[in-house]
């Protein structure tokens, strides 16, 4: 890896998880775990210490370069948790309220005009709970059909109950299918026609205010890394603290990573004002390094999809950022590791918090706990050639 940009002996890590009820230490283990096997696999010395909640500290020699770094978990997973209730019917009222915000506003077709990856991403839910709905009501007419042969009459009762049941177990094995789980996801962005909620915003200002506190430590670098829909509350984290605070950094270089990032689902919708502007500001920004990395294997993000300039927001000129690249999991990932969680489809979504077989090109922990600086590890990469960058958003307004 160049070294023209410095290395990093001691780092600040700011995580944003993606719409996850789990509680942080989730993240924590998912670190020492697949740090350990990374390890393994490039020869990283990785020494993980917990600390109190959410919050460890990793001890680093690659390449004969000691680090010190200390990653935290900015949480939202108590308001994730508040949007999401236990029954299977009320998925479906989210469902109708989706469909709903996302047809009657023309974001469906525009971000199917963006490419099939996407549109897979955003009908999957959908599709999800109407087919376990025929499912269930093809269960119940059948036990219907079968209990007026047996009882000549009343078969409408035992069907209704079966078809109740089914859709209970279907909720209860969300686990493997997260189609419940992504339409609490969407629901959450679309019901407000993509601004933030008000109990939202408030957790973003102290996220803004963790990243003034981190950056008052002087660490060598600061590193805010957002996965999933966290991507979004990255970016406007970040852009909140940079529109208030003006001044200079500092020497402490400041880096923003996004993984899987689904923005357009939000930025797309008439409302999403406020994240329309902060993608804009932090696109022009020479204080920060941002990559966005994501991989046409995840089904659940919109892989190589350029969140500033689809939204519509790209300046007219001095944009620098996101380089959007791929951690093209076909590469990457071995056959063995491919065809273990291939069908695994929350998994690979994941990945780019786990190890790889070749870390080259992509390498979680050297990124956050190793000697090169973001700028510094991406250096000789140039954007992805599969990238889509085209304005695609029918709404851009910035006005706040």
């Amino acid at each position: 890896m160049s070294r023209k940009h410095g290395l990093v002996q001691r780092r600040q890590v700011l995580f944003i998880p993606g719409f996850d009820p789990h509680p942080p230490r989730r993240y924590r283990e998912l670190y020492r775990r697949e740090g350990a096997e990374q390890a393994r696999i490039a020869g990283h010395q990785l020494a993980v210490r917990s600390k109190s909640g959410g919050t460890w500290s990793v001890i680093a020699e690659i390449d004969g370069h000691g680090t010190f770094s200390e990653i935290e978990v900015l949480v939202w997973s108590d308001l994730v948790r508040d949007t999401m209730a236990p029954g299977w019917a009320a998925s479906y009222l989210k469902l109708i309220g989706v469909v709903w915000t996302y047809m009657s506003t023309g974001v469906l077709w525009r971000l199917a005009a963006i490419g099939t990856g996407p549109l897979i991403a955003a009908l999957y839910p959908v599709v999800g709970l109407i087919l376990q709905l025929v499912l269930a009501g093809l269960l119940g007419w059948g036990t219907a059909q079968l209990m007026d042969l047996i009882a000549l009459g009343w078969g409408w009762i035992p069907g209704i109950v079966a078809a109740v049941l089914v859709m209970r177990a279907l909720r209860r094995a969300d686990g493997r299918f997260f189609v419940h789980y992504l339409m609490a996801d969407f629901a959450y962005w679309a019901s407000a026609d993509g601004a933030y909620p008000a109990a939202l915003e408030e957790r973003i200002s102290d996220f803004a205010a963790h990243i003034k506190q981190a950056l008052s430590g002087k660490p060598d670098e600061l590193l805010v890394v957002g996965h999933s829909s966290g991507a979004a509350l990255a970016v406007s984290a970040l852009a909140e603290h940079l529109g208030i605070q003006r001044a200079e950094l500092g020497g402490v270089k400041l880096s923003l990573l996004t993984l899987g990032q689904s923005i357009p689902m939000q930025s797309f919708l008439p409302k999403a004002d406020r994240l329309r502007r902060d993608l804009n500001q932090l696109s022009r920004d020479p204080r920060v390094t941002w990559v966005d990395v994501s991989a046409p294997g995840d089904g659940c993000s919109f892989a190589l999809t350029d969140p500033v300039s689809v939204s519509g927001v790209a300046p007219d000129a001095g944009k620098r950022w996101p380089l959007v690249l791929s951690a093209a999991f076909s590469k990457t990932l071995s056959p063995e590791r491919r065809r273990r969680i291939r069908h695994r489809y929350f998994r690979l979504h994941f990945q780019y918090l786990c190890a790889f077989d070749d870390p080259r090109p992509y390498d979680y922990f050297r990124i956050t706990a190793g000697p090169d600086t973001l700028a510094g590890f991406f250096s000789h990469r140039a954007p992805s050639a599969n990238r889509i960058e085209w304005a695609a958003s029918g709404h851009i307004s910035m006005v706040v």
